[in-house]
């Protein structure tokens, strides 16, 4: 069974299957794409940025974060993006299902358009569930700080993970873990949990091992565990959820 290794510029070895290497970062992402700044409490300066000099100056600004779960046959699982190659930040790394940025004069929900571009899926609006705000700071050398006010949501969809169409400009694989293993992983008490992968470039789908390498760094706030604990909530039909 393969396993996933850290694919972030600090690692040089890894035995994951990747996706197709993009020769150009412009084709992940735009580094003169604008953004809003905003404070640290999410209210708007005024001020308008390039995306590359908000990553390196450290400005606060937002984007989204959909996490997409299910319930099949085997029981409850959780979707996690494997971010792609050519990305500015943690590229192939696992991460949110889809995220993006809100380009400036953008709303939350005109950065639903991620979940089509990413996953290849266009799901009515109405079924993503807002959750809450994550404040997110993370740095990345050697000139990369990013500072985010994340609007994350959460959306279910039982389908199987071929029916997911991943771009492979955006991301290089989508991997499925059961939600309950994912659990006992992110709570410490398991090294590692098994699911399974469709790679982007040729759709190909093969069992995996995860490790705690294999995420972006989230040490202090412990993120992904708050967001394998509040699906686990939902599922159990608990009305009051939150990361």
């Amino acid at each position: 069974m393969p396993s996933i290794l850290p694919r972030h510029p600090n690692s040089l070895v890894s035995e994951f299957p990747t996706a197709a290497r993009h020769s150009h970062l412009v084709a992940a992402q735009n580094p003169n794409e604008l953004f809003d700044i905003v404070t640290a409490y999410g209210a708007p300066t005024g001020a308008i940025k390039r995306r590359a000099d908000v990553h390196r100056d450290g400005d606060w600004h937002r984007s989204i974060h959909v996490w997409i779960y299910g319930l099949d046959e085997g029981g409850p699982f959780l979707l996690f993006q494997r971010r792609g190659m050519d990305k500015d930040t943690w590229p192939g790394v696992l991460d949110a299902t889809a995220a993006g940025h809100l380009s400036a004069g953008e709303c939350v929900q005109d950065a639903f358009r991620e979940i089509e571009e990413e996953l290849g899926i266009c799901p009515d609006p109405a079924r993503l569930q807002r959750i809450g705000t994550r404040i997110c700071a993370n740095e990345q050398p050697p000139s990369t700080i990013d500072r985010e006010l994340q609007d994350v949501f959460f959306l279910r969809d039982d389908n199987p993970l071929d029916a997911f169409r991943p771009n492979p400009i955006e991301v290089d694989a989508l991997v499925r873990l059961p939600l309950v293993e994912t659990l006992e992983f992110l709570g410490g008490h398991t090294p590692r949990v098994k699911g399974e992968m469709l790679l982007a470039a040729d759709r190909r789908q093969e069992p995996v091992t995860v490790t705690s390498a294999c995420f972006v760094p989230t040490m202090i706030d412990r993120y992904y565990y708050r967001v394998a604990i509040a699906i686990n909530a939902v599922l159990r039909g608990d009305r009051h959820v939150a990361v």
